[in-house]
């Protein structure tokens, strides 16, 4: 099956992506069509959870939506957060976003590298006795709090946002002959918006662990497995599987 036309359940990457120099080279067109969208939780939803974020002496966050979502239900919910909070992030990137929300240079604020090992050696034995409180998303997988668990850290996780599906009736998964997965979320959208869909020799694509269960759930042959050392990214992934079957 020749491989014409790809859907990306992602937002349209920004100017002079490597996809460009794929469509350049190989003639395919990329469609980008994000499958859900990100919410915050109505401060019902979070009640329902029975988490007091006064209860807690340090949040730990892994994405900016999350950060959000946490201060925007604080200021519903009426919760003072004190300057004594301590914010974990995993990375800068998130950590930097923190401005948003409160004074940065004078809040306890404290960045990894991406890893959950790296939060862990930034925890260490100076604040193994905070009591963290994790906020998750309802589609994030287990590996910080696994990871915390093994360290014999007090921790809750919280879900503070959750996913939506988007209406994708503007398209026709059948006409395409790649599809990109990244998320769990993205194959709850697709069966919602398509209850009969049959994969009927379309090639997947998996990108991260997460996806990876949810598509075997759903009966999802995966073509393709990325990130890999060969392979880092989807655009290269799909550049070396067109390269070696002739596209």
């Amino acid at each position: 099956m020749t491989v014409r036309n790809i859907l990306i359940s992602q937002q349209p990457p920004k100017a002079n992506s490597p996809y460009s120099d794929i469509t350049a080279k190989y003639g395919v067109k990329f469609d980008f069509v994000p499958f859900f969208s990100i919410e915050p939780l109505s401060s019902r939803e979070f009640r329902a959870q029975r988490v007091n974020i006064l209860d807690y002496t340090a949040v730990v966050f892994s994405a900016r939506s999350t950060i959000d979502a946490f201060f925007h239900l604080c200021n519903e919910l009426r919760v003072k957060v004190p300057e004594t909070m301590k914010y974990f992030c995993t990375t800068e990137a998130v950590a930097m976003y923190l401005q948003k929300h409160i004074v940065y240079r004078k809040r306890k604020i404290f960045f990894g590298d991406g890893t959950v090992s790296s939060l862990i050696t930034l925890i260490g034995s100076k604040h193994k006795g905070e009591k963290f409180l994790i906020a998750t998303s309802d589609s994030t997988n287990n590996d910080v709090t696994r990871v915390f668990e093994e360290n014999g850290l007090d921790f809750k996780s919280a879900i503070f946002v959750k996913s939506v599906s988007r209406d994708l009736k503007t398209i026709s998964p059948s006409e395409y002959d790649m599809i990109v997965l990244y998320n769990p979320s993205d194959v709850k959208s697709l069966y919602e918006n398509f209850p009969d869909f049959r994969q009927n020799g379309i090639k997947f694509v998996s990108y991260g662990k997460s996806v990876v269960k949810a598509m075997a759930d759903a009966g999802i042959d995966i073509e393709i497995s990325a990130p890999t050392s060969a392979a880092p990214s989807v655009a290269k992934a799909i550049e070396l599987y067109l390269e070696k079957s002739g596209k």
